[in-house]
Order: structure tokens, then sequence, then C-alpha cells
């Protein structure tokens, strides 16, 4: 129970997804109780530092400028504004503030110099930071590091087979170097995906292959269940199942015993009895606030009732992992390059999207 398997097949994990529901719990319970404490549970707040406008054309995202989601965008937020948030979130019980960008990738220039700002600022609040902005270079990873950053996200969103039914602006390797370059610091991975976009049991169990296969395995797997915004390629997904939740909490968390599973997007569609077998099952942490970056989540106060009818404690910072020293901008062995890497940009087509993109809502 306490051995990392690299080596998982996607028909060893489909066989676990897929075996009777309380065989199934009652492993991953078992799992979960050997490598962590069951009632304690890490609650973040996800904050929008950019939205909208992305030039993406992922087909789950309200963000991405070409389709016609009706969503409030906003540049750049400043750093007084994200330090007004991040202790607004602590107040409220948050142990880690997760700023995500509507960007594909990071560029070298003010913005960026601004969010390490943010990393900096938030770090000495004695709060987890971590950061979610697209493909970032070595060097991006490293001055991200010295700034104080704890975690980085960067999502596989699905198997690599079933992900070019989702995303064509992208390549599922960029995703992965993004992972490596994180892994050349002492910055910890947070790396996860959606469900209900219309994959396969197969997909799902491909993802986690993926995934489990890294090596090290990722410090936290998002498991999200996919929120369809009007006006997005994928509008007309049906709501995923609770039980297909619980299966793939469950299944992640025996592939990967030691990740802390985020129970993530979709909270709100869950009752809190849904929620509470999802912790049993394995789930470690939640995102709380009212928006998980522009669709609806269950509020603070919602939360903390649901702690205290479970008996669950909130995690405090740092537990995981030391707390990372900031560097000041003045002392930074690591500047700006200027790169211009050649991220991927495939050639295949979506229809689904290419038809999202063209009609008004």
């Amino acid at each position: 129970m306490n051995i990392i398997k690299n080596n998982w097949t996607k028909e060893e994990i489909i066989a676990i997804y897929n075996k009777p529901m309380m065989d199934l719990l009652y492993e991953a319970a078992t799992i979960h109780r050997t490598n962590h404490n069951p009632n304690v549970v890490q609650v973040s707040t996800l904050l929008s530092i950019k939205t909208g406008g992305c030039p993406e054309d992922c087909g789950y995202c309200p963000q991405a400028a070409r389709y016609h989601a009706d969503i409030e965008t906003n540049d750049l937020m400043s750093v007084q504004q994200v330090k007004a948030q991040a202790l607004r979130a602590k107040s409220s019980g948050s142990s880690r503030v997760c700023m995500g960008a509507a960007w594909r990738n990071v560029k070298d220039g003010p913005e960026f110099e601004q969010v390490l700002e943010m990393v900096r600022t938030i770090n000495k609040l004695d709060m987890e930071v971590c950061c979610t902005l697209g493909m970032i270079t070595e060097n991006q990873a490293r001055r991200l590091a010295e700034a104080g950053l704890y975690a980085y996200n960067h999502n596989l969103d699905s198997s690599e087979e079933y992900y070019k039914e989702v995303i064509s602006t992208r390549g599922y390797e960029d995703r992965l170097e993004t992972i490596a370059n994180v892994r050349k610091t002492n910055v910890t991975v947070c790396s996860g995906g959606i469900i209900g976009m219309g994959e396969s049991i197969e997909d799902r169990a491909g993802m986690l292959v993926a995934l489990a296969s890294l090596d090290p395995q990722p410090e936290s797997v998002p498991i999200n269940a996919l929120v369809a915004v009007e006006g997005t390629p994928l509008e007309n997904q049906k709501p995923v199942e609770i039980w297909d939740m619980l299966r793939m909490v469950a299944t992640t968390r025996i592939v990967m015993p030691k990740t802390q599973v985020r129970l993530s997007a979709g909270r709100l569609q869950m009752t809190r009895e849904g929620q509470a077998m999802c912790f049993f099952a394995g789930a470690n942490s939640i995102f709380s606030g009212d928006k998980l970056l522009t669709t609806p989540n269950p509020n603070a106060n919602d939360d903390i009732k649901m702690f205290e009818l479970l008996g669950l404690i909130p995690q405090k910072p740092f537990i995981k992992k030391m707390q990372p020293q900031t560097v000041e901008a003045e002392d930074s062995v690591y500047q700006a390059l200027g790169e211009k890497p050649r991220w991927t940009r495939p050639e295949h087509k979506i229809e689904r999207n290419i038809e999202a993109a063209v009609t008004k809502k």
C-alpha cells in the first residue's frame, strides 16, 4: 500500500475502475488511511488573476476568446488586489492560493514580473502558492521557484488520444514538457484532468497512466467534473454522475497512494453525501469560494458547515513540504531571457469547436 508504481498499464487501471463499487471504495479507503490522515482535507482558493481572452480552443473553457460564453473578463489584477483576496481566503480557512491566468504560455515581460511579485507577496503571508499560467520554460519555472512558488498546475485534461478531440491549438507533449520543466526546480507538480467531456473509461484510464508514469508522481491531482458552460463546444454534455466521480477518485487514490487528490470543479452539483463518499474514497483537498475561475462553486460557509458535520479538519500549510524561501527581485539569480519557445500548434480540426466559434448564442 506504500509502494509507488510507475508502470501501471491501461488494462490494470480499467480493471480497478470497474471493480464492484464496495470493493473499490474499501480498497481506496484503506490505501488512503495508510498514507494520509482521513480526517484532514486541504482547503484551497482558486483566484482568476486574468480572465478571458485566451487564444486557445479548449472545448470545455468559457475563457477562450473564440467562443461566446457570457463571462466577465478582466486584465491582470494588481499585486494589492491579489493580496487582499489572499488574506480573505486565509481568514476563511484556506491554506493555499492558486492563481490562474488565461494565457497560452508565460511570456517574459512586465506581466510576468507582476505575477512573480504576487507569488512573493502570498508566500510571505505563510500560505502555499500555486500558479496555472499555461506552458512555461525551465528558466521561467526557476524564476517562479525563486519567488517562493509552492506548486505549479498544468493539467493533462484527458488521455493523449482523447485530448485531440477537445483541443487543437496545443499538443499533449507540450503539457508533459511543462511538467518536466517544473520538475527541474523544487516546485511541486499539480496535474489532473476533467471527466464528463464525452471520453470513454479507457480515456480516463489513459490519463491516469500518463500521470502515474511520471517519476515522481504529481504531488497533487485535481479531478474535475465538467461544468458545461453555454457558448462552449461542450455545452450540451450531460452532468457527471456521482458514481463516475467516486470511481475516478478511488482509482486515482489506488494508483497514486501518496498524491493529494483534489475534488475540484463540479462540487456544486454534488450533495454533501456524495462529497463525503469522495473523501472516504481518497479525496483530501477541495477548492473553496464562490467561483472556480469562472464557474460556480460552493461558498466557504457551506464548506465550513460540511467540515463540521463530517468532523473534517482543514490542513495547515506546508505539511507535505517545507515552505520555500522567497528571493527578492533584486537578489534573483535568474533573470528574464526574452525567450520565444516554439510551442506546438497541431493542425487537426475539431468540428464542434469550429462550429461553437462561429455560432452566436
